[in-house]
């Protein structure tokens, strides 16, 4: 049944939503609301009917499935003791995050190609956006160059933005189309996307660009990469000698002493955490912080090292699995987008079982993105098809 040209119109318009609808949609109540129509709902009904593709999945991917299913009982049972005022709303949003991983090997159904082609297009969207935000923030609303540039809707602020538009731009390097006026396009796009992250000044976003960038020739072992590990090593050195003053003016932004705090507090409570969704603040030299800016340590402070150790475990396991299908562009490209989400978890994220948010693009997609893996392996050609499609 997923495989009928409605079904497949239904969940492409689903993965669409997630990329684009993040800058569009006017609030975060109408994301969430078109992700359960467009993305969730169909996950749920095509589920039986990919069940065989599930289950190949679950096989062959146990390491990385049996940490999350770990990591979301672990979850639940902290429950029991969080301080959160709605237990049940917490619990509600493990089962929306089972659904959005459940999402992606239904949809490609063994074709990770068809994944592909969706990320391009969202990418290019996302440029615009981006476009759209540069000119509504520098032309409309006048304000100096040397600002901070905003996204647009949930995306309205420089750190979610630049990682957004970071990450978007790291999947786009790695999935080029191949038709000469789509080339065209993409190049434009990829430029718009490179020019916001610089402009957000936020300096985890284009540090997480700069290095796994250059790092790409690690994995895409062909001329392509050389010149963009080159390209960009270039343009980070101009980007820091001209910019110089904005990059050095904010410091390190009392990261240090918020890890330091925050290690404190897990240490309080290293085996059980506050529990899911527990509330809490840092406090780091005299400020309070509403969070701890790093990925690891706030599912630490919440869940505990049993819960860090089981995420950390299948975030390992993904990069396994995406190492092993290094030769195909599927796998080139989840192996892009994990460094770029491991690089920037160290330096903002705040959230890990939120509702659907910025925070998803580098937390759950390159998760869901990962149970394509195992099709990208097993036809070393089937991601080329997007080659001479697009």
């Amino acid at each position: 049944m997923q495989e009928t040209r409605w079904a497949q119109a239904w969940m492409t318009i689903g993965l669409l939503w997630f990329l684009l609808a993040i800058a569009v949609a006017p609030t975060n109540k109408l994301y969430q609301q078109g992700l359960v129509a467009t993305l969730w709902l169909p996950a749920l009904m095509f589920a039986w009917t990919a069940r065989a593709r599930l289950a190949e999945l679950l096989d062959k991917q146990r390491w990385v499935y049996l940490p999350l299913l770990g990591l979301m009982v672990w979850s639940l049972i902290s429950l029991s003791w969080t301080n959160v005022e709605e237990p049940g709303r917490e619990a509600k949003r493990l089962l929306y995050i089972g659904v959005f991983l459940l999402f992606f090997p239904v949809f490609a159904n063994a074709r990770p190609e068809r994944v592909i082609r969706v990320m391009q297009w969202g990418g290019m969207g996302l440029a615009l956006t981006a476009l759209a935000a540069m000119v509504k923030f520098y032309l409309i609303n006048g304000n100096v160059w040397y600002a901070r540039v905003e996204g647009l809707g949930e995306l309205a602020h420089p750190i979610l933005g630049g990682y957004v538009i970071g990450l978007a731009a790291v999947w786009l390097v790695h999935w080029v189309p191949r038709d000469r006026w789509l080339q065209a396009a993409w190049a434009f796009a990829l430029g718009l996307l490179g020019v916001f992250v610089v402009l957000s000044q936020s300096r985890g976003a284009a540090l997480a660009l700069f290095l796994t960038l250059l790092a790409m020739p690690i994995w895409c072992r062909n001329r392509r990469s050389r010149i963009i590990a080159v390209s960009a090593l270039t343009v980070a050195m101009l980007a820091f000698w001209f910019l110089e003053p904005l990059v050095l003016a904010r410091g390190v932004s009392y990261r240090p002493q918020i890890l330091m705090a925050s290690l404190q507090m897990i240490a309080e409570h290293p085996w059980q955490g506050l529990g899911l969704g527990g509330a809490y603040r840092v406090f780091a030299d005299g400020i309070y912080f509403d969070h701890a800016h790093n990925l690891f340590t706030h599912v630490a402070i919440e869940l505990g090292v049993p819960g860090l150790i089981l995420w950390c475990a299948a975030w390992i396991a993904i990069l396994y699995q995406a190492w092993k299908a290094r030769e195909t562009l599927y796998g080139q490209g989840v192996i892009g987008i994990w460094l770029f989400s491991s690089l920037a978890m160290q330096f903002d994220a705040a959230s890990l079982t939120g509702t659907p948010r910025a925070e998803w693009f580098i937390s759950w997609l390159p998760v869901g993105l990962a149970g394509v893996l195992v099709w990208a392996r097993a036809d070393s050609g089937a991601c080329d098809k997007i080659s001479r499609s697009s």
